[in-house]
């Protein structure tokens, strides 16, 4: 394996490639002397591989320029890699969502971004198991993950996050609950489930805040699960409790742990940091200090703060 640990890569989801403002960030660096290699994907699982090559040949930084789902995939190459061969894992956001770039507090302009993906002092951070995939930010099942995965690209592309909001409101009333057997340490029960959050990080959805208490460093996952309800005044009675996260009421839990086990009556619809999956059987693990973040000093999703340069 290569001992350079100085080596900068940028890693663009193919997207975004021939985006102008991304060009002159790169270009703006470059100047001052940065040495930034950079290279795109083409097509699925192109993350993922590129990530592991990445690691593989010494890179000290691996910023990624992209949405949820490249940043995922890119999560999931680092864990392939031994702990010590894991690059700090940087954020570009350019995706519609941009749900744990949003949390990190990473910011929006691109120039800005990659300033401090290039200078932030790494952080280690909790990654997320289930099965052979890894996460960073959140699993979301039955009714929010049913909404991301059927709402259709081109209204993602007009309506950005907003689409998700449309698409819930179409759906809502044709939406059946999905039966599942919850376990966790010091916990057990059957719920009829509307909705079911398992987090690392805050937000899912286009900026819907699930879990307000998380943070990627404290060892623990946020679990919000919300019972079906059957009537308009019990879905008003359901956003109202949604808003007074975290505490818990007749229709929305919340809890943290350090693992869960879900057993579902049927597949259930679920997104891993956006990516759609369809599973009965869920086993969330949690495996703590596993990779290392590029996140601004007072970045919200940490539980301590971050020493001053």
């Amino acid at each position: 394996m290569n001992a350079n640990r100085s080596m900068l890569r940028l890693l663009i989801n193919g997207k975004s490639a021939q985006s102008p403002p991304l060009r002159e960030a790169v270009e703006a660096v470059r100047k001052q002397g940065v040495r930034l290699e950079v290279q795109v994907t083409w097509e699925a699982g192109d993350a993922a591989m590129l990530t592991e090559q990445a690691g593989e040949a010494g890179a000290s930084r691996l910023i990624v320029a992209g949405g949820d789902g490249t940043v995922n995939e890119a999560v999931n190459g680092l864990m392939r890699l031994p702990r010590e061969a894991r690059p700090a894992l940087g954020i570009l956001p350019m995706g519609t969502a941009n749900d744990l770039a949003t949390g990190l507090g990473i910011p929006e302009e691109l120039k800005a971004a990659l300033s401090l993906a290039l200078t932030a002092s790494p952080r280690a951070v909790d990654v997320l198991r289930v099965g052979d995939h890894h996460f960073l930010n959140m699993l979301s099942a039955g009714f929010g993950a049913e909404i991301t995965a059927s709402t259709p690209k081109s209204l993602k592309r007009l309506l950005g996050g907003g689409a998700y909001s449309l698409m819930g409101a179409l759906k809502a009333w044709r939406f059946h609950a999905c039966p599942a057997r919850l376990e966790w340490p010091g916990g057990e029960g059957r719920r009829e489930l509307f909705l079911l959050a398992i987090g690392n990080g805050a937000q899912a959805g286009g900026g819907q805040q699930l879990s307000p208490m998380a943070r990627l460093d404290d060892g623990l996952l946020e679990v919000l699960a919300v019972r079906q309800f059957s009537s308009l005044a019990g879905m008003r009675q359901m956003l109202g409790e949604l808003r007074r996260l975290p505490a818990s009421g007749e229709f929305v839990e919340y809890w943290q742990t350090d693992q869960i086990r879900v057993t579902a009556d049927k597949p259930l619809p679920l997104t891993l940091d956006g990516e759609p999956h369809r599973l009965d059987h869920l086993d969330v693990e949690l495996a703590p200090g596993a990779i290392d973040l590029l996140a601004p000093n007072d970045c919200p999703l940490l539980e301590h703060a971050a020493p001053a340069p």
